[in-house]
């Protein structure tokens, strides 16, 4: 699924110490990276860079559904047929996606991918599937069909033809997984910034805090709130450039994984959490579940908050989030 994203990161940047920030901008997991760090040379910091660009790559050969090598892609062959036994890290992964999948209703769903491509955002689609046909595509995704056994790592796919899938929650859980490295190897200070995932630590080299802007999408120009995040994540889901209009309704690309019906509504979603992979999969939920629901779930969640902009440009937050608007 492609993760579009409407926060421009601000840096106030006053080099009044030893440290200054670095950052590099490369392709990874299919997707625009920037990683920052603070650091007192350009050879430590591109060695730290080094190190977290290492440990993305081995986080999406583990989690790649394309790679025909990964243990996601034999979990999917393997559906139906037997369980597959997994690497600890990838069967906590899964297993905190159940989680996930649970809170938010099935909302969020690892099983995703066994839907089946019915609907076209490139301006092919002319006609409305069958009710039929939406009820189909959505026959073989069902988390509750993920079978897990903790005592020997394995994961089953109880359904033949079923797959599972971390478009939702992967570039966020690289994110987490690089910065978690970085600060053990003793950097003060960054982000990772995975197409929109973005998670921080410590501050700038001035002393402050990390800035985020958010950005109307129906007015990437004007910045209307300026928010500072300090060791934490935010993920902003975009929806506005992918879409369809049937029957003069707006059918976006987030697709509701229950019914197998596009989202609607709401064209911006950012939430502030402790953990990029978990702002990762509430983002793509409140799209799903619209913005009442939504916002009520988020704010029944302890440190979590979020900002929804809906099509007409109307702004809403969660109970706990202060903006200072510009």
């Amino acid at each position: 699924m492609k993760r579009l994203f409407t926060i421009v990161l601000v840096l106030l940047v006053h080099v009044c110490s030893a440290q200054q920030p670095y950052k590099r901008t490369l392709k990874l997991m299919g997707s625009r990276f920037d990683i920052t760090v603070v650091a007192e040379d350009s050879s430590r910091a591109n060695n730290y860079i080094d190190a977290a660009v290492s440990e993305i790559s081995r986080i999406e050969k583990l989690i790649s559904s394309w790679d025909e090598n990964s243990q996601t892609s034999e979990i999917n062959r393997n559906a139906g047929i037997k369980p597959v036994r997994v690497d600890h890290e990838l069967f906590q992964l899964i297993e905190r996606a159940i989680s996930l999948s649970k809170l938010t209703d099935g909302a969020f769903d690892i099983s995703y991918a066994s839907m089946d491509k019915i609907w076209k955002f490139d301006g092919s689609m002319t006609v409305m599937p069958s009710a039929e046909n939406i009820r189909n595509s959505v026959a073989k995704v069902g988390y509750q069909n993920i079978e897990l056994d903790k005592k020997n790592s394995t994961v089953f796919l109880r359904v033949i033809g079923m797959k599972i899938g971390f478009g939702a929650i992967g570039k966020g859980y690289a994110a987490d997984k690089a910065k978690d490295l970085l600060q053990s190897k003793g950097v003060s200070s960054g982000i990772i910034n995975a197409s929109g995932d973005m998670n921080t630590w410590g501050k700038q080299a001035n002393g402050t805090d990390w800035k985020v802007a958010i950005t109307n999408p129906l007015n990437k120009d004007k910045v209307f709130a300026l928010l500072p995040i300090n060791n934490a994540a935010v993920v902003t889901s975009g929806n506005y450039e992918k879409y369809v209009n049937l029957n003069g309704k707006r059918y976006t690309h987030i697709i509701d994984p229950r019914t197998g019906y596009p989202s609607s509504g709401i064209i911006s979603v950012t939430v502030f959490a402790p953990k990029a992979e978990l702002a990762d999969a509430l983002a793509t939920s409140v799209f799903v579940m619209g913005k009442e629901a939504g916002l009520d779930r988020i704010n029944q969640l302890p440190n979590i908050e979020c900002i929804i902009i809906d099509e007409e440009g109307n702004i809403t937050k969660s109970n706990h989030i202060a903006i200072d608007k510009l």
